[in-house]
């Protein structure tokens, strides 16, 4: 595992620019490692809430993804954004946390939820939480490979040339992945809905 470490000021160090910064990286300077971070975490947060669904677990894929970056790194050849390459690997990352997050959300659906705040149309925010809840439910029914194609699809509005980037799939793969989830999706929905009557 590569570690970073403090290496003495030279020409390209202080070069922010996204090249400089990731030859600073694969030279494992702790100064571009906490630019990168200040960046892309946001981003790379948003994207790991999209996939689990849980805060709290969002927040330990972010760490593991910036944990792994030090030895990711070497593999990155600059044929995709910096930011794409800390996504795929938090998809490399995610298997685990998406089936501890699976639990706790299956836990938390049979023990309920404390009510919130009134709003203006308490029904309404009531139905979007619900289905909200349920779409989540039915995320989690899907294998990671689908699962991570329609996050980044259909949730973030990326290309399938970008999503096959992340992922190191064909694109046509990438496209075949987010059909066939989305009828399970509509399928797991429809039969929730049938279920309920």
């Amino acid at each position: 595992m590569a570690h970073l470490v403090a290496h003495p000021p030279d020409a390209d160090r202080g070069d922010d620019t996204p090249h400089a910064l990731v030859v600073r990286l694969q030279r494992a300077d702790v100064s571009a490692m906490t630019l990168v971070y200040r960046q892309h975490h946001v981003a790379v947060r948003a994207f790991a809430q999209r996939l689990v669904g849980d805060i709290e677990a969002a927040e330990d894929l972010v760490q593991d993804v910036f944990i792994a970056l030090p030895t990711a790194i070497a593999r990155f050849r600059g044929d995709c954004a910096l930011r794409t390459f800390l996504v795929s690997i938090a998809v490399n990352q995610a298997k685990n946390h998406v089936r501890a997050a699976a639990r706790r959300r299956a836990a938390l659906a049979r023990l309920g939820r404390e009510p919130e705040p009134a709003s203006p149309d308490p029904q309404r925010d009531l139905e979007r939480r619900q289905l909200a809840d349920r779409l989540m439910l039915a995320l989690d029914e899907l294998p990671l490979e689908q699962r991570v194609a329609v996050v980044l699809g259909e949730i973030e509005e990326r290309t399938s040339a970008e999503i096959a980037t992340i992922v190191g799939a064909p694109e046509g793969t990438v496209r075949t992945r987010i059909f066939h989830a989305k009828r399970k999706l509509r399928d797991i929905m429809q039969a929730e809905k049938g279920g309920e009557r």
